[in-house]
């Protein structure tokens, strides 16, 4: 059954500061809404328990790609249709672009955000496998100032994040240092459109004559978490016959509606094989 609309409260603060400063003031007590691709399927089914929101969605201080020599920063309201757009992401960063294109139709990747899909914490979420790949780092804003955090240590466990009271994602940075690097990215669904993916598997290595120098290697619904598989990664490098192992050790799979967990273990281990052919070509 559809939620109460009058039930809830939201705001729409003028200002990053003012967005901040009732965070800080009422802590608890609002919750940031930038698209809502997510949250307005749980009101249409009746699920959105919190009831205050702060609607930041036309804060400008948060939108904008701003590149630099050494790294690029996303501000949190860059939506999967600003990514697609970019030129120097498609290039530096296919796999963010891929995992753009794989996000949901046109509308919610029109209105879907980068931060967004981070915060909202989903195992399953297409981005964050790409995000880990390319070593983001994560800006948390708050009224005292700023901090920042490497993504890879964001999720603390399942819908749990490093995200302090009175904190709101301000950007993301992506350093460039992955050019030359070959890029592979694999979503698989119950479809091949608008699905929450069964495994996603992000890619890329810097390799040559058969063997891999570095590699980067993340996977998504497999585990509580979007996850780095840091062991596998070195396998690939000194160990590679031991790589499949490795990443079957990484890996926590669970049975639900959309596949059990060996399929998941026998799909992620494919997907594995396909990353490894694909860095050889």
């Amino acid at each position: 059954m559809r939620s109460f609309a009058p039930g809830y409260e939201l705001i729409a603060p003028r200002s990053l500061a003012e967005a901040l400063e009732r965070l800080h003031s009422e802590p608890g007590v609002w919750r940031p809404l930038a698209g809502g691709t997510d949250l307005m399927v749980l009101f249409e089914a009746g699920k959105l328990a919190h009831r205050k929101y702060l609607g930041i969605w036309n804060l400008a201080e948060l939108r904008g790609i701003e590149v630099h020599p050494e790294f690029v920063d996303l501000g949190a309201l860059t939506t999967y249709t600003e990514v697609r757009r970019s030129r120097l992401l498609q290039e530096e960063f296919p796999l963010l672009g891929r995992a753009a294109a794989e996000t949901g139709g046109i509308a919610t990747q029109n209105r879907g955000t980068l931060g967004g899909n981070i915060v909202n914490a989903s195992p399953a979420a297409d981005s964050p496998p790409a995000l880990l790949v390319y070593d983001a780092r994560l800006e948390l804003l708050s009224a005292a100032g700023s901090r920042w955090v490497d993504y890879a240590a964001f999720h603390t466990g399942y819908k749990r994040m490093d995200l302090r009271a009175g904190e709101l994602l301000g950007r993301i940075r992506l350093p460039r240092d992955k050019q030359g690097w070959r890029h592979y990215y694999r979503k698989v669904g119950p479809r091949k459109a608008q699905a929450i993916s069964i495994v996603c598997f992000a890619g890329a290595a810097q390799a040559a004559g058969g063997r891999v120098f570095q590699a980067r290697v993340a996977l998504g619904s497999v585990a509580p978490t979007p996850i780095r598989c840091r062991r596998t990664e070195t396998a690939l490098r000194e160990r590679p016959a031991e790589a499949a192992a490795a990443l079957q050790a990484e890996i926590s799979p669970i049975d639900d509606i959309r596949a059990s967990a060996v399929y998941r273990r026998r799909l992620a281990g494919r997907l594995l094989e396909e990353f490894r052919s694909a860095m050889m070509l």
